[in-house]
């Protein structure tokens, strides 16, 4: 950096070639000048590359797939970051769709009922599959869980899983459950998935002893408790290891009733894991609405994926993983460029405080020069960002090299 008599500071550093020089006065300045740093996250860990490569796939039947540009990014985030937990989360969400191809779902209206898999550590999807609205959540999610794991880079060591009860199942369980599973990475998967409450479940929950229930929390209307419970599903082998279940009884306070009338209802959840207490068990398992269902609300209401473009099933599917990948590309410049106090910052106050900077572009000695003000360069932190972020992709290039 070098800082002249007038009191301008520039940088050469980054990804994109162009400099940055902060001037005093920004009076004259236009708008957008944060919004690069994003293009320079896509290059800089070769998600731009792997898609150069993949516009050609409809022509030549070559290129990369879908699965090795996500792929692309969640190793290199691995890298700079070097988490070796993996906590996988799984669910479905309704897109609503008003055209005459959308099919009815099971909420009543029309549309697509696409599935993610969601890396809690790292803020990162890692797999999805788009589905028409009539298609059950139930439906064949073994696969797509297989896909999510296929995805970890080789440094995770620990690996969970955690789902809703559209992936009580027993092929799943199974799978889950097994450390020589087929098709997926060999040792314990740790795993929590909310059960179907069938009549056999339940009888079993109504017949804890009351001495049994251990406090989960008193809710203002209601009072959760929890107990561990002896239950086989389905034909599950005498010779595996039998399955956790944890019942939870939720009851109204005196007076009041749920929507259909009755005062006591029954939940349970199923797992492998025996290293927490039942509360502790369920806690985790709840805190999946922090994650994946924080995916779906960010991507729908802020990155444009809550209603398809058109009737046409492909394009749909098109711009719903686009969506998937720009919030990817955003969670990654969040854990490789952008300051601490971003960490948890969504898509609209990315827009506002740092794609939003004023700025102006100008050109001098044959280059490209972005001017910002000096005191929105303090709080933006815009050059340390690119600086940050070719580090990256400088190190991507190395290693490509050896």
């Amino acid at each position: 950096m070098v800082v002249a008599r007038d009191e301008t500071m520039t940088t050469k550093n980054g990804v994109l070639p162009y400099t940055i020089e902060v001037v005093a006065d920004d009076a004259t300045l236009t708008a957008r000048a944060g919004l690069p740093l994003v293009m320079e996250t896509m290059r800089a860990v070769g998600l731009s590359d792997a898609l150069d490569r993949t516009l050609l796939i409809r022509r030549r039947n070559s290129g990369a797939t879908d699965a090795q540009k996500v792929e692309a990014l969640v190793h290199a985030v691995a890298k700079q970051t070097r988490v070796t937990r993996a906590t996988l989360d799984h669910d479905a969400t309704i897109q609503e769709s008003h055209k005459r191809q959308s099919l009815p779902h099971d909420k009543g209206g029309r549309g697509y009922q696409p599935s993610v898999i969601h890396w809690a550590e790292h803020d990162l999807v890692l797999a999805d599959e788009y589905r028409d609205g009539n298609v059950p959540a139930a439906m064949s999610n073994l696969p797509l869980i297989q896909r999510g794991f296929a995805a970890l880079p080789p440094t995770v060591m620990e690996r969970f899983f955690r789902a809703d009860s559209a992936c009580y199942e027993e092929r799943i369980l199974k799978w889950l459950a097994d450390p020589a599973r087929v098709d997926g990475p060999p040792g314990t998967i740790g795993f929590s998935i909310s059960a179907d409450m069938g009549e056999r479940l339940r009888q079993v929950c109504e017949a804890v002893p009351e001495p049994s229930w251990q406090l989960y929390e008193e809710r203002a209307t209601e009072t959760v408790v929890c107990a561990d419970v002896e239950f086989t599903p389905g034909d599950w082998s005498k010779d595996a290891e039998p399955l956790r279940y944890v019942a939870l009884r939720i009851r109204k306070r005196q007076g009041q009733l749920f929507a259909g009338g009755y005062e006591t209802k029954y939940l349970a959840v199923v797992s492998n894991r025996r290293d927490c207490t039942p509360q502790e068990l369920v806690r985790w398992h709840w805190q999946k609405a922090g994650t994946i269902e924080l995916v779906h609300d960010v991507t729908k209401n802020e990155i444009a994926a809550a209603v398809p473009p058109c009737g046409r099933f492909g394009a749909n599917a098109a711009w719903y993983r686009l969506s998937l990948l720009t919030y990817n590309v955003l969670s990654a410049m969040k854990w490789l460029a952008l300051p601490a106090s971003m960490e948890t910052a969504r898509p609209k106050r990315m827009r506002f405080s740092l794609f939003s900077i004023a700025g102006r572009i100008t050109s001098h000695a044959g280059k490209l020069v972005l001017r910002i003000g000096r005191e929105t360069e303090a709080l933006a932190g815009l050059i340390a960002a690119r600086m940050r972020i070719a580090a990256v992709g400088l190190a991507r290039m190395t290693a490509a090299m050896e």
